[in-house]
Formats: structure tokens, C-alpha cells, sequence
């Protein structure tokens, strides 16, 4: 395990520590926000096959589709000394976790399995603190997604979807003269910033939006790109029904697969809903690149980081549950039930959809052409806090009538220089 010499624990922690009594070692804790449709079907996938093995799931699914809330009662139960054996952490809170020294190495697990040879480069480092694996990852997801209904597209004259921002607005156009809604979408924070960051990345392209979301350049969040993207982003507002507020991501989803709805920007768990529905792609839906960024990939990865227990518990239920992650049998079918790809480069794509195989090509292309980004709104570019000064100046841009682009790009310079 991990030092823990960082940890500043207090009577509390040590209240609870004598109070927790032994659990047993075939028992494994789990905190996720798994809980939609096709996300619940493959946590399940992961549960039934640790359960095979003789261990113990324990469900601690907490909804809301960008995690906030999940990660607002981890850290309530983490610093009470109370932590589940495994958690849904991503990106650079994995950093942050391994840093207040919560974390279990798992070097072994992954010499043994070679980590190192068979993930991503780019995706292996964000699983790593101090160059000691302490995350697994399962998948790859694609944000920079649009998915439409066929039917409904083919009802008003349209043969293909749009594929980049003017087309966008040509055709949604079209269908709202029809009478039909154009974008389905859910008013939350995290959806307002998935859809704000589809149109960051077609607008700055992939280096400046590095140097937005990553780097946090004043001079990029404040310039005259940024007011493009708000100016656009604020376009979008006229595509949409006014019952969006609240609407969580699945939800919409369901417009698209009903048809009460022509298309979606979001990532492909997306998909996990449409193949929930048993629908098809290429018959009943299409996915095509979102508008504009057919070069560029936009990343969010799932992963699990394990937690060191103050109660007497045996590590080898955690690290078997790492070791499932990674087997290639759960690793094809848990994202065949996600809607997203293996984390594992050697694992072969041919029972997969359309869809997946065509995120593949694109994911390795992005890589070879440098247009492989994190997503800002999934969390995978930035701290918690940063992430948070983001959502609230677009969310509230977005839901102003009055919203000036300009003004908006000055205030998230200054909310992410502040959040810094």
C-alpha cells in the first residue's frame, strides 16, 4: 500500500475507525453513478463477474450522470475514515486522491497483466500517481458524438445528418419548421457544458482547446475564439424544447429513440441507451462524428481507484476486481454494453457495432494526428474545481436569454484563473 503520511485524520476518523468492526474479505464496496438504462445493465455485466469468483459486490450506486454528487459523499465518507473499497474516480482527481495518500498501489496487478504495453500512453499516465499505477480504467468513450434518429430524418427530406456547426443549423432549421424538436437535451450543468464543449472543439480545434481546458491560458479563455464558441454555443438554444431544465442525459436519449426528438450531442454511453432499446445503428439510429471534429477525439474514461482501509480487510478483493476489469472476456462484453471500446489495444473489434468500430479508427487517427484532447465537461482535462467555475459560467450563460458571449469569456477567465 501507499504511504499514508499525508493523511491528517480526527477524533471522528478515529470513532468511526473502532466502529466499523470487520468486514469480510469477500466483500467489495463500490461507488458509482451507473444508474441509467445501459449503464446499470453494465455495472452488472462487472458485478456477475466478480460474483463468479466468489466475492461479494456491494452496490453503491449514487445517481447523477456527471458524478458530482457521488464524488461530494466520497469524500464525506473517505475523510471519516469510512471509504468504500473501490470508487468511480477520473482524471486528475486521481491525482488529487493519490496525493492526500488514500490510494492503493496496484503495480503488482499490473506488471502482471502488462498495463503498460497494452493501454494508451496518454490514458495510462492519468491512472498513475508518482508513476505508481492506482486506478484501473475500463473503457474508452467518445464525447464528440451526434446521434440521430433515422425516421425522423427521413420524414422531413433529410438523407444524411449534419456533420459540421452550419449544417447543424440548416437542419435543425428544417426540423423545427416541421414541427418536430431538433436537439434533444437535459438542463443540467454537465449537459450544458458537454454540448458547450462540442462546439469549443470544432471552434479552437484541438491545440487551442488544450490550452483552454488544459493549460488554462487567460489569453484563450477571454480571446476572441471563446466569444465564438459562447456566440454559436447560444444558437443552440433555439433548437431545443423549453422543457429541457432538469432532464437528465438518458432521458433525452429517450426522445431521440422515440422519435420525439431528431438528434443528441453527447457521448457514446449514449449508445448503452439505444442498445438497451434493442435499436440499431445504421437502421434505427446513426452516430456520426459531432459537428465540425471528424479529426479530433474527445476522451472520458471510466476507471475505478481502490481505496487503503482502516477496518481489517484483505486487499485481494480489491485487486480482484481490478484483475476483472481487465480480463479481455469482460473487458468485450462490459462495452458492448456501455457503448463504448476496450481500454486494451490487442482486443479485437469484430463483434462490435458500426458505432464502436468506427470510434476505434477514429480514436487511433486523433492520436497519430494529434487531435486526441480530454474532455473538459467528463472531467478528464482539469481539477474538480476548475471544472466546477466552467459549469457554472456556461450553465448560467446558457440559461440566460440576456447572455452576451463576450462578457461570458471574461468571466470564465476569471472564474478558472480564481478556481486555480
Amino acid at each position: 500500500m501507499m504511504k499514508n503520511s499525508k493523511r491528517c485524520l480526527s477524533m471522528l476518523y478515529v470513532a468511526l475507525s473502532m466502529g466499523c468492526g470487520t468486514v469480510s474479505a469477500k466483500n467489495v464496496e463500490v461507488l458509482h453513478w451507473w444508474t441509467s438504462g445501459g449503464e446499470a445493465e453494465a455495472a452488472q455485466v462487472l458485478k456477475q463477474t466478480l460474483e463468479e469468483q466468489g466475492y461479494q459486490w456491494q452496490d453503491f450506486a449514487i445517481a447523477g450522470g456527471g458524478g458530482e454528487t457521488a464524488m461530494t459523499v466520497l469524500k464525506t465518507r473517505a475523510v471519516s475514515g469510512n471509504p468504500p473499497e473501490a470508487a468511480q474516480i477520473k482524471g486528475p482527481d486521481i491525482q488529487e486522491w493519490g496525493r492526500l495518500g488514500f490510494l492503493v498501489s496496484l503495480d503488482d496487478v499490473s506488471q502482471q497483466h502488462r498495463w503498460d504495453e497494452l493501454i494508451p500512453e496518454v490514458i495510462a499516465n492519468s491512472m498513475k500517481y508518482q508513476s505508481h499505477y492506482v486506478a484501473v480504467p475500463l473503457n474508452i468513450h467518445r464525447v464528440n458524438w451526434l446521434w440521430a434518429n433515422t425516421t425522423l430524418l427521413r420524414d422531413v427530406g433529410i438523407t444524411q445528418p449534419p456533420t459540421t456547426l452550419q449544417q447543424f443549423f440548416q437542419v435543425a432549421e428544417r426540423i423545427k419548421q416541421a414541427g418536430h424538436i431538433p436537439l434533444a437535451h437535459g438542463g443540467q450543468p454537465w449537459q450544458d457544458v458537454t454540448l458547450f464543449e462540442v462546439i469549443a472543439l470544432d471552434v479552437l480545434g484541438p491545440e487551442m482547446y488544450r490550452q483552454a481546458f488544459v493549460d488554462n491560458r487567460m489569453d484563450v479563455l477571454s480571446g476572441e475564439h471563446m466569444v465564438e464558441v459562447f456566440t454559436q454555443f447560444k444558437r443552440m438554444h433555439d433548437y431545443i424544447d423549453p422543457n429541457y431544465r432538469g432532464r437528465d442525459w438518458n432521458v433525452a436519449t429517450a426522445m431521440v429513440i422515440q422519435g420525439k426528438a431528431a438528434m443528441q450531442l453527447m457521448g457514446d454511453w449514449a449508445k448503452g441507451e439505444f442498445i438497451a432499446a434493442g435499436k440499431k445503428p445504421g437502421i434505427d439510429y446513426l452516430c456520426v462524428p459531432a459537428l465540425g471534429t471528424t479529426n479530433e477525439f474527445s476522451y472520458n474514461v471510466d476507471s475505478f481507484a481502490f481505496f487503503e482501509m482502516s477496518r481489517d480487510i484483505d486487499t485481494q478483493a480489491q485487486k480482484a476486481l481490478a484483475n476483472t476489469i481487465f480480463e479481455p472476456e469482460f473487458q468485450k462484453k462490459f462495452n458492448r454494453t456501455k457503448g463504448s471500446i476496450p481500454i486494451r489495444s490487442d482486443i479485437s473489434l469484430d463483434s462490435f457495432d458500426s458505432c464502436a468500430k468506427a470510434s476505434k479508427q477514429a480514436f487511433m487517427e486523433a492520436e497519430r494526428l494529434g487531435g486526441l484532447v480530454p474532455s473538459m465537461s467528463q472531467g478528464m482535462s482539469t481539477t474538480t474545481y476548475v471544472q466546477s467555475a466552467i459549469f457554472e459560467v456556461v450553465s448560467d450563460f446558457f440559461n440566460n436569454p440576456d447572455g452576451d458571449p463576450e462578457q461570458a469569456a471574461q468571466a470564465l477567465a476569471k472564474a478558472v484563473n480564481a478556481a486555480l
